[in-house]
């Protein structure tokens, strides 16, 4: 489940008491906007998308105008703006009109887990905005704190200071940012992002201000449902395949899917958010979807959800990949059991793919859910590799994405006469 935009990340940052820039809906009349642009004369305007939908700047989907009649005109053009995200095309339903906030700086803030640490991580950049990608590894900051005392003063400090962020914006973040760590923590976040966070001179007082917002949430942690969102914000247009694993969710264990590209090479049932956005960073337009199949899911369950898996993908894919950390409650016996499974029968029923099989994972049960794959796999004449606990999951995931290249290069090789 996520979630986009300022229209709703406005009412969440509110419970926060983080400063954000007046926003009004769609249906806002000349008049209001006239005030809304009335102290810096200007406003920005941007179409409203439902789930996680990002690099709208980059694809001209902000306005910034400085009259109520170019507000509007932006209003008709964005209001069912239509744009190719993930290889995928999403329309707009409505617009917000968002006060102009000028300012020096733009920061980047994420709070995360880390797939190295497995604790929650942190990213902070005083260099932010839509080019956050494409910054020096000496611009950004990324480290992580103890979730049992929370994110505090002192880490942003250090931080900034580490990346040398001008010191008259150290105070202002210091005292702002560790609010968002309460927020993730008390409502079911997995990750929460704000790019950029504008800080703005009031006064001769900087104060940071929340310019947009991206997050996301485990459906399965009731807390979420306190923030009192409306569901429909969470719907997209879904594929066959969505809709089929969707059908799936029940209170035991997770089934959260979204294709990332219906042409990926690479299928990878990831367990837990770190998995999630480790493999669906690492592999890119590689990935055929991006899931989190955690929560230890009964063997029922999980046998339906990789028979899904591989009715739509298999016959496409070079690697299949299965990744996650060190899990605590889930058994990888029954989960292993359940896709090795539903693996032969699909082979059975089709033929053996041109598959090669990664495996990077730990948890109860691994040796055996390890062995179990090991004698399906062999039986079946399927290449594979496994990697334990203690590998780099960023790194299991590079070898997927090799083991890839290598393969769509045998593809193209031409024919031994």
């Amino acid at each position: 489940m996520q979630i986009t935009g300022m229209k709703y990340g406005k009412q969440i940052l509110n419970i926060a008491n983080f400063p954000t820039p007046q926003i009004l809906d769609a249906d806002a009349t000349l008049e209001e906007v006239e005030k809304l642009m009335a102290k810096e004369g200007k406003c920005v305007v941007k179409p409203v998308f439902y789930g996680g939908v990002g690099k709208k700047g980059k694809a001209g989907l902000v306005k910034i105008v400085d009259s109520a009649i170019d507000a509007m005109a932006a209003k008709r053009k964005l209001y069912f703006a239509q744009h190719l995200f993930h290889d995928k095309v999403i329309q707009a339903n409505g617009v917000t009109f968002e006060e102009f906030i000028p300012a020096s700086y733009e920061i980047y803030f994420n709070l995360h887990v880390s797939t190295k640490t497995r604790k929650v991580n942190f990213t902070l950049t005083h260099h932010g905005g839509v080019d956050i990608e494409e910054l020096n590894s000496d611009q950004i900051y990324e480290g992580t704190f103890d979730p049992i005392t929370g994110l505090k003063t002192y880490h942003i400090i250090d931080a900034l200071t580490e990346i040398n962020a001008p010191r008259e914006i150290i105070s202002p973040l210091a005292q702002h940012l560790p609010k968002l760590w309460n927020l993730y923590n008390d409502f079911g976040f997995t990750m929460l992002e704000i790019n950029p966070v504008r800080i703005k001179n009031e006064k001769g007082r900087l104060i940071p201000y929340a310019c947009d917002f991206k997050a996301q949430f485990d459906r399965d942690n009731k807390q979420w449902q306190r923030l009192n969102l409306p569901m429909e914000i969470f719907q997209t247009d879904m594929s066959q395949f969505e809709e089929e694993i969707n059908q799936l969710r029940t209170y035991r264990g997770q089934s959260d899917v979204v294709v990332i590209n219906p042409y990926g090479t690479v299928t990878a049932f990831m367990f837990g958010g770190g998995a999630n956005s480790a493999a669906t960073e690492t592999l890119g337009k590689k990935a055929t979807i991006s899931s989190d199949f955690g929560g230890n899911p009964p063997y029922d369950k999980m046998y339906d959800i990789a028979k899904i898996v591989y009715k739509h993908w298999l016959k496409q894919s070079n690697v299949l990949l299965v990744i996650g950390g060190k899990a605590n409650n889930t058994d990888i016996f029954v989960t292993f059991k359940a896709m090795f499974d539903a693996l032969k029968n699909y082979v059975a029923q089709n033929g053996k793919p041109n598959i090669y099989v990664v495996v990077g994972r730990g948890g109860p049960n691994l040796i055996r859910g390890m062995g179990y794959a090991r004698d399906n796999l062999d039986s079946l004449g399927i290449p594979y590799k496994f990697f334990g606990y203690d590998s780099s999951m960023v790194e299991v995931v590079q070898y997927a994405k090799d083991i890839d290249d290598w393969m769509e290069e045998q593809k193209n090789q031409p024919l031994k006469v």
